[in-house]
């Protein structure tokens, strides 16, 4: 086996890094989220996603795509579970038949208002305890 470059190493170490700080924020999203809200953290990304967007202007669903960590058919999936909810309805693009926008209801507006300061605080306290436990580092110069 070929011997890895300091470089090389250095690259795998900070995307490991990235990996388990990302995973340890998610998890305890999902695990509040889910305790205090009734909300997974993927669903709350779509909701916030979605309190963004313009009523005028809604977003489509592969927009929403890009913003939570899972697939376009579970999104989908996602989407009817919380259209079931009264907190999104989807509607048919005119101009694009297989388009289908998805909208916050007030309900969902309502659900998020409650559920983002639960967010919020966990982002900080995950996010502060890795920034107070992980000493600051000059970002390691990326040459290929």
């Amino acid at each position: 086996m070929e011997t890895e470059s300091l470089l090389e190493r250095t690259l795998v170490e900070q995307w490991r890094e990235l990996v388990a700080r990302k995973t340890r924020v998610w998890n305890a999203l999902e695990l509040e989220l889910d305790r205090q809200h009734g909300l997974s953290a993927s669903e709350f990304e779509v909701l916030d996603t979605l309190s963004e967007y313009d009523c005028a202007d809604p977003p489509r669903v592969q927009e929403l795509a890009a913003h939570v960590p899972i697939t376009q058919s579970a999104l989908s999936r996602m989407i009817g579970r919380l259209e079931t909810q009264n907190l999104v309805t989807r509607a048919l693009c005119s101009s694009d038949r297989r388009g289908v926008f998805v909208v916050l209801t007030d309900q969902g507006m309502q659900r998020l208002a409650e559920a983002r300061p639960t967010h919020r605080a966990v982002l900080a306290a995950e996010l502060t305890a890795t920034a107070i436990t992980t000493p600051a580092q000059a970002p390691t110069p990326v040459v290929l």
